[in-house]
């Protein structure tokens, strides 16, 4: 991130004027965390908030189509842009934005992505590894969207991500390091992948590892 870049981030901030309670606890400073947020499970309604707590969020641009609208009028045009942002740590989000032209729809696609940000949980989940050390998935966990099927599967350190291009960009920003995949469905579906992925990822909370029995040890 360049020093203009940053300057312009922290003027925003500055100038930013919190609507909902969460966000007037971030601009106190008695949130400092996403951790505390995810704890609590509030709702984060502000792209702020994020922007605040998470200054090394990176965005990818994954997709962007032309979608068409039959109006009374005639055909109404409008870009579709799909973005993912993440930290490569354990925080990531995927959002949609339309509009008449490319840029806006990328913003709106960013912002949408931050508010639906979601911790992943990461680990050493693989039989020939059990290294210990967070750098693939705690287990297997699987995602879908409309005809993709994805199977995410622990691998053992520096097999890299051994999945396609979609969710390879998801995973890098989610902080997963090594991974084997499983895919069913219409893959060449760049949205359909990409959230398939997500929902995989957005899985790992859901269910129960050993080390939560075991206190972590």
């Amino acid at each position: 991130m360049s020093d203009r870049t940053k300057f312009q981030k922290r003027e925003s901030e500055e100038q930013w004027t919190p609507r909902t309670r969460i966000g007037k606890l971030v601009k106190e400073g008695r949130i400092t965390s996403m951790e505390e947020i995810f704890k609590s499970c509030d709702i984060i309604r502000e792209p702020e908030i994020v922007d605040l707590l998470v200054p090394n969020l990176e965005e990818e641009v994954i997709d962007i189509n032309l979608v068409q609208k039959q109006t009374d009028a005639g055909e109404k045009s409008k870009f579709k842009a799909t973005v993912i942002v993440g930290n490569s740590n354990g925080l990531v989000g995927l959002g949609e934005g339309k509009a008449k032209e490319v840029g806006p729809a990328i913003k709106k696609a960013v912002k949408q992505a931050k508010l639906k940000i979601i911790p992943v949980r990461c680990g050493c989940g693989s039989w020939e590894c059990n290294c210990g050390d967070v750098h693939s998935l705690p287990f297997r966990i699987g995602g879908k969207s409309g005809s993709v099927r994805i199977m995410l599967i622990p691998a053992p350190k520096g097999v890299g991500l051994a999945v396609a291009d979609v969710p390879k960009t998801v995973l890098r920003l989610a902080g997963v390091k090594d991974v084997w995949s499983s895919t069913k469905g219409h893959t060449r579906c760049t949205v359909n992948f990409a959230k398939a992925t997500f929902s995989a990822l957005k899985r790992t909370y859901f269910i129960a590892s050993p080390s939560d029995w075991t206190g972590g040890l």
